[in-house]
């Protein structure tokens, strides 16, 4: 199957094309952008779960509608879900203070509101990634990552939040750990090992 990942995220290609490889039935991972597709995704979903599964049947459809056949369309819909904001930025985060705002505002942002909220630290990344089979089956699976806000950015690695995610265990934000090492824990990770058993599953039952 040609794998199609409803994203247009380099960094996030990244990670999924690492995380994926080895899968005998996986010929290619492509970026919707890099299949030739550019629907327009409305993601008025109340959870992950469904967010992600919007955006798989959407591109699904668009891919079906322009000849394209034996493909596995995957997509995710991820956040930071932070306890003192009562789970903000959740599944806005991609949106969170505007599409065009800097990472480095937004964290330094929620830095500041943790800090005045004075209570827990403790945050959540959390990745639900959907699945549309050849045959039009669906499922979606969770991965999450359990941390704390950091006091300040640390780190060069990762994306997005990654600075600022405090991993105690590790006594690291995500974005202080080597690639391989993050996605062994991270909550995208987790979830894409999950939807390789999903996939694994898929095709005991259809071979």
């Amino acid at each position: 199957m040609k794998v199609i990942f409803a994203t247009g995220n380099k960094d996030k290609m990244k990670e999924i094309r690492e995380i994926l490889s080895g899968m005998d039935s996986v010929k290619d991972v492509v970026s919707m952008k890099e299949a030739g597709l550019d629907p327009e995704i409305i993601e008025n979903g109340s959870t992950f779960e469904e967010n992600a599964l919007i955006k798989a049947k959407t591109v699904f459809m668009e891919a079906k509608s322009k000849g394209m056949t034996d493909i596995l369309v995957l997509a995710d819909d991820s956040g930071l879900c932070i306890d003192a904001l009562n789970g903000e930025p959740g599944i806005y985060s991609a949106r969170y203070m505007g599409k065009d705002t800097s990472y480095k505002e937004k964290n330094a942002n929620l830095i500041e509101r943790v800090n005045k909220a004075n209570t827990t630290r403790r945050a959540e990344f959390v990745c639900a990634i959907a699945a549309i089979f050849p045959d039009g089956e669906s499922r979606v699976v969770r991965g999450t990552i359990e941390g704390e806000i950091a006091d300040k950015e640390y780190g060069e690695n990762g994306f997005g939040f990654d600075p600022i995610f405090y991993v105690p265990s590790l006594k690291k934000t995500t974005a202080q750990i080597p690639p391989e090492e993050k996605h062994a824990i991270s909550h995208r990770g987790n979830a894409l090992r999950l939807m390789r058993k999903e996939i694994l599953d898929y095709e005991s039952l259809n071979c």
